[in-house]
């Protein structure tokens, strides 16, 4: 969708302002409420309701929108218990494409609560800090949800786990289930099941794969999401997101720049001459059956275009996530692979199989694995 400049009264003469390009802004309310420009997905709301997956994970590659999204996904569905701040959250909707879906749609709008737990914190040098700081995660969520406290509506002994969490004094089987404790509460709260996000739950296991505490950060975070995500009545259905496979048709469109929206964006800030060199650099991902563009580069490309409309191409996205685990195969790498390696580097093809089913304790047992990271993480 293509949105329009802003428009400003001086003196009397109308002044015609482009909207603020939203580098690194990945807070939808922030987004929508700052006046950026934002490329609308909001029908992943109706796609989300369409396939109706009791869990649904998204595994894309770094800086391709899945945080937004999450955001966005918050402020569609939470019911927060203030009517005056669902009718704000309402608003951040209007003029987007979800609204001008049927009636079963809107009628999702503020109306259940929700659980956002955001695992990016959990990338420390020892499990014990990375645990920390995903408590901490946890508390902060049970911290946001306090009021259910005074509803009325708990037994006693739920209160009193509620605070153990609240004030980190739970012991550790009480945290591994501690999503499912909040889901019960806010179920009896609201008379509604609950909708759980979960972004990033990849991130503290590559880590503690990289750290050396892998099988104690899998059977934490396993735990985890057993009791919230596969055993949990309350479950009205989940939505989790990492950033290791492209392959699944579904959703394609929803994250990363199609070619329409790189068009309407281009036309918007008048830098169309510029189309052809932007897909050259920054098309090529395929999601599925879905081609799109890398919406980080994209947006900072064009942001330097705006300052200086000489400015040239660059890889925005080499510095914004080290690559351990391919930097660790292709230095384990024997001379054949290397050679492969070198002809891709010099423009030729390779075919590999793809396998989607690895797993961080297996990283190392096939040189070939190397050629699934490459594709999968999109490097």
């Amino acid at each position: 969708m293509l949105l329009p400049k802003g428009m400003y009264d001086f003196e009397g003469v109308i002044l015609v302002e482009n909207k603020p390009l939203p580098i690194g802004i990945d807070n939808f309310e922030k987004m929508i409420r700052g006046n950026f420009y934002y490329v609308d997905k909001s029908l992943f709301i109706k796609e989300l309701l369409d396939m109706k997956g009791e869990v649904n994970l998204f595994t894309r590659p770094r800086r391709f929108g899945k945080t937004l999204n999450m955001s966005m996904l918050q402020y569609y569905f939470e019911n927060t218990s203030d009517p005056r701040i669902n009718e704000e959250n309402r608003e951040l909707f209007a003029g987007l494409k979800i609204m001008d879906q049927d009636e079963e749609y809107l009628n999702w709008m503020t109306s259940r609560p929700v659980i956002n737990l955001s695992l990016k914190s959990g990338k420390q040098p020892a499990f014990e800090m990375a645990w920390d700081n995903i408590i901490d995660e946890i508390r902060k969520e049970f911290n946001r949800h306090d009021a259910v406290k005074k509803s009325g509506q708990l037994l006693e002994n739920e209160i009193r786990r509620f605070n153990d969490i609240q004030n980190g004094t739970a012991s550790k089987s009480q945290y591994t289930k501690s999503l499912d404790l909040l889901s019960s509460c806010l179920e009896k709260c609201y008379h509604e099941k609950v909708i759980i996000l979960i972004d990033e739950y990849d991130v503290p296991l590559e880590n503690a794969w990289f750290r050396g505490f892998y099988e104690e950060m899998a059977d934490f975070l396993r735990a985890l999401f057993e009791s919230s995500l596969k055993t949990n009545p309350c479950l009205e259905f989940a939505v989790v997101t990492g950033c290791i496979s492209i392959l699944n048709p579904s959703y394609g469109e929803f994250f990363g720049f199609t070619q329409e929206e790189i068009d309407e964006i281009l036309a918007y800030y008048d830098l169309l001459p510029q189309r052809e060199r932007i897909k050259e650099w920054y098309n090529g991902y395929l999601f599925g059956n879905t081609q799109v563009y890398n919406p980080w580069s994209v947006a900072n490309h064009i942001k330097d275009l705006t300052v200086a409309p000489d400015a040239l191409p660059a890889p925005y996205w080499a510095n914004t996530s080290a690559n351990s685990i391919v930097k660790s195969l292709v230095e384990r790498a024997d001379i054949s692979i290397k050679t492969e390696l070198e002809d891709l580097l010099a423009g030729g093809t390779i075919e590999k199989p793809i396998h989607e089913d690895i797993t961080y304790d297996s990283v190392f047992d096939s040189e070939d694995n190397l050629w699934n990271f490459l594709f999968l993480q999109a490097i």
